[in-house]
């Protein structure tokens, strides 16, 4: 019910706008967030947003570069990332869980399979 998608290849300062695409009428009432894994790392949290949109919470490792967003009426999720540097290479991840915060995968139930994002240096 989530499909992720938008990685690909990027030079250290670029740009990449990640995108997830909800399907199915539970889910799109959850609140959503997007998690990390780079190799050999455990899962990362980067950023939450709430059901409404109204409420946000970044990782410290992406604030001030990163925007989430939940376009009203549309059942995506988008993740904007700027400044990129090699540190952001990984597979993101979409999630869906419960309304309230949490920046813990365990908080989710429902999971995108991944893309993957490389930035070179």
């Amino acid at each position: 019910q989530l499909q992720a998608s938008g990685g690909g290849l990027a030079q250290a300062g670029g740009s990449l706008n990640l995108s997830c695409a909800v399907s199915g009428r539970t889910v799109s009432t959850y609140a959503f967030a997007w998690f990390r894994q780079a190799p050999g790392k455990e899962r990362e949290f980067v950023v939450f947003i709430s059901w409404s949109g109204g409420s946000t919470v970044y990782a410290d490792s992406v604030k001030g570069r990163s925007s989430i967003s939940r376009p009203y009426g549309k059942n995506t999720v988008s993740l904007q990332m700027n400044g990129l540097t090699p540190e952001d290479t990984a597979v993101y991840y979409c999630a869906a869980g419960h309304p309230h915060y949490t920046n813990s995968p365990s908080g989710y139930d429902y999971w995108g399979q991944g893309t993957l994002v490389t930035v070179s240096s």
